[in-house]
């Protein structure tokens, strides 16, 4: 089985919606020198990343079919097959999760939502239901989700990651600022807002020192 670094997993969900925003526009075939140009990536790095995911070479002078590229892509990312998720943690991160209406495409079907607010409990958000977190030992095997997003508060991070861990889930897309520890086995992203906030804010700061020299 192939290896795949983190940055070039990250970046084919990228490569992907280019290619079906030229596709709409009746584009045919695309070349690396214009993906290059276009994405700001550097041709090698684009040729390695397609040849990696594709048994097909690109054309001379042609470059590659966009058709092929967009169903080669949603093959690999397992955007054609569903996967079930839940949220736990339904406050303002988790109910913006739970009403995004794109997941879909994806391949993700977030199917319902857990929380300890009484006030939320059996009501409905983005057309799934919210049950009692003290449900999700029984609820997660029955529902038959693979995947728990959290978005709960850190103190109660790692108890809803373990609860989840041995209810069944097998892999852990983690909001909550905080390291989570999971076993060998377990699936586990995490999202770190903070991180990304510094790189964006690092990269603003040396734009702007560059244009006041």
């Amino acid at each position: 089985m192939k290896s795949f670094s983190k940055n070039q997993l990250q970046r084919y969900p990228i490569y992907l919606k280019y290619f079906k925003s030229l596709s709409d526009e009746g584009v045919v075939d695309i070349s690396s020198p214009k993906i290059a140009k276009e994405l700001g990536y550097s041709e090698e790095q684009i040729r390695k990343d397609l040849q990696a995911v594709s048994d097909e070479a690109g054309r001379p002078k042609k470059g590659r079919n966009v058709h092929k590229l967009i169903e080669t892509l949603e093959g690999f990312l397992g955007y054609r097959d569903s996967t079930t998720a839940v949220i736990i943690g339904c406050g303002h991160l988790g109910g913006a999760l739970l009403n995004y209406p794109n997941f879909d495409e994806m391949g993700l079907s977030i199917i319902a939502g857990f929380d300890v607010d009484s006030q939320k409990i059996g009501t409905m958000m983005g057309g799934k239901e919210i049950f009692p977190l003290d449900k999700l030992s029984n609820l997660l095997p029955r529902l038959n989700a693979h995947i728990a997003i959290v978005t709960v508060p850190v103190g109660a991070a790692q108890e809803v990651v373990d609860t989840a861990i041995a209810s069944g889930a097998l892999a852990i897309w983690n909001f909550a600022p905080t390291h989570i520890n999971v076993p060998s086995n377990i699936v586990i992203e995490n999202v770190n807002l903070a991180s990304s906030l510094a790189v964006l804010s690092h990269r603003l700061n040396a734009t702007l020192s560059k244009e006041e020299k």
